[in-house]
């Protein structure tokens, strides 16, 4: 029933998104073009192009490929690309297959897909001024994994913009070996709304969703084929010069995963992590309204393939905005984030009764984060009042200077659990002086064969953050057993036991910015 109600209300918020965030007006000075564009298979692809004003055969310019969000139509891009247009792309932006009127089924960034992109550039190759040496993809969601594997296989590819996407599809939607209930209700009810999934891609999502354990090494092995990590020698042979940006707070593909993609890519790249979920932070820019992260793609593609000295290869490659109203902060790279840490200790054992949500939860997907984007209003917990039956509860003292968390903070400890499978979710919460709590990060955490009655060791790391605590509040971690964001493993009258063993004691790492 659960899975059901997440379906149907994620379908309804997804419609209402396709339906009304789609620009319609056309700059003049541009051409815009409907067209179909046959794609692997023969299968054909709705498609638009818009160029330069003026553009004709006597004159070649650089070209952007632009595949649609997951369940969004293809007049998403509109607005930035008629900027792109403006300032001399030609720029085809197309319906990924099996969304909308393009036919074909819905493989999820599979081997289709990947065709379908090298496809599209062959098209624009043909049909429009685009110069061959200066080929571009871009995408948000959907179309950001679907650029950044094409650019493993595609070497015309030489910069992308990768916004809002994956890079490891196993540990956006699996982290932790927890299935992402509310992330993939989410994207399996708006592909049946918007689109057509194939067999392969229901018998995943089914399996899935109702936790069937027989399959998950075949569940890991299809989202490794459609992981651009997966790809890394390929991508960094091609040597495009990828951009990577997301928000703090991406309910359906977190921070984690891109910043460690990012650290493997040896060619020219950019990594930008701003505060907001899930494609939250591009969407003024899909309405044409100034947007930062749109505005560095936009500087990011006219150095790669127009050759502007804009600077942008010579600033710090990882920008960050925190989730307040500081600005910017750059580092030479993603290691450099967290090079001070502070550790807490947890050395009370905990003893909590699983299967009931304590009060201590990650919010609600493409919601909770949208309110701390744009109020710093971050879910919240009473943590003094947080039933300590149902919840572990650790604090720190009171710090008399600000805590600016960056990066990545790490828990390892110790648990006992009554049976063999179970899962937990540790938070770390800023506990004001009243003691509300407002959720900095967190993660979850499941275990299936462990031993009933013995203990084994945990190191989770929670998903990356940057945020400022205040002088005069404390840290606290929290583990409970149940969070709505996440399907839970643990059985009926199932316990949990955290500790801090004298030899391998538990702790929580906080990385901090470096003063």
């Amino acid at each position: 029933m659960r899975t059901s109600l997440a379906l149907a209300v994620s379908a309804a918020l997804v419609a209402g998104t396709a339906l009304g965030l789609a620009p319609t007006a056309q700059a003049a000075d541009t051409s815009i073009r409907f067209v179909d564009i046959t794609g692997d298979g023969g299968t054909v692809l709705k498609a638009n192009v818009v160029t330069p004003a003026g553009a004709d055969a006597t004159a070649r310019h650089p070209v952007i490929v632009l595949p649609t969000s997951w369940a969004m139509p293809q007049v998403e891009y509109l607005a930035q690309a008629q900027k792109l247009a403006d300032s001399g792309y030609v720029v085809v932006s197309y319906n990924s297959r099996g969304f909308w009127q393009s036919g074909g089924e819905i493989e999820t960034a599979g081997p289709r897909d990947i065709a379908d992109a090298s496809k599209v550039i062959d098209w624009a190759l043909a049909n429009t001024p685009a110069d061959p040496d200066h080929v571009g993809m871009a995408g948000v969601s959907y179309g950001a994994g679907i650029s950044l594997l094409a650019a493993a296989h595609d070497p015309r590819i030489k910069a992308v913009a990768a916004l809002s996407g994956w890079a490891d599809l196993i540990e956006s939607i699996y982290s932790g070996r927890t299935q992402h209930l509310q992330a993939a209700a989410l994207l399996g009810g708006a592909g049946y709304l918007t689109g057509r999934p194939g067999p392969e891609l229901q018998q995943i999502l089914g399996d899935f969703l109702s936790s069937n354990l027989a399959k998950e090494e075949d569940m890991i092995a299809w989202g490794r084929k459609r992981s651009a990590v997966e790809q890394i020698d390929r991508i960094n042979a091609n040597g495009a010069a990828i951009m990577l940006g997301n928000a703090w707070g991406d309910t359906i593909f977190p921070p984690n995963q891109y910043a460690s993609f990012y650290e493997k890519l040896t060619g020219p790249k950019r990594l930008e992590f701003r505060p907001g979920d899930h494609a939250t932070a591009e969407a003024t820019g899909l309405l044409g309204l100034p947007n930062d992260t749109w505005t560095s793609a936009h500087r990011w593609f006219d150095h790669y393939l127009k050759g502007v000295d804009n600077g942008v290869d010579r600033e710090q490659p990882v920008q960050l905005k925190p989730r307040s109203d500081a600005g910017y902060e750059g580092y030479p790279d993603w290691k450099s984030v967290d090079t001070r840490r502070r550790t807490i200790a947890l050395e009370d054992s905990e003893h909590i009764w699983a299967n009931v949500d304590s009060g201590a939860d990650g919010g609600i997907v493409m919601l909770s984060n949208l309110l701390d984007q744009f109020f710093q209003a971050p879910p919240t917990a009473s943590i003094p009042l947080l039933p300590r039956a149902f919840a572990g509860v650790w604090q720190s003292e009171r710090y008399g200077t600000p805590q600016r968390v960056r990066g990545t903070a790490r828990l390892h400890t110790t648990v006992t659990p009554t049976a063999e499978s179970g899962t937990f979710v540790a938070y770390l919460y800023d506990v004001g002086p009243l003691g509300v709590g407002k959720l900095i990060s967190n993660a979850p955490y499941t275990f299936h064969g462990e031993v009933p009655g013995k203990a084994f060791s945990v190191d989770l790391d929670l998903f990356s953050t940057a945020y400022d605590v205040p002088a005069g509040h404390r840290l606290a971690l929290v583990v409970d057993t149940v969070d709505p964001l996440y399907i839970e493993h643990n059985p009926t009258g199932a316990q949990l036991t955290f500790s801090s063993p004298t030899a391998d004691p538990s702790y929580v790492s906080v990385p901090l910015r470096a003063e």
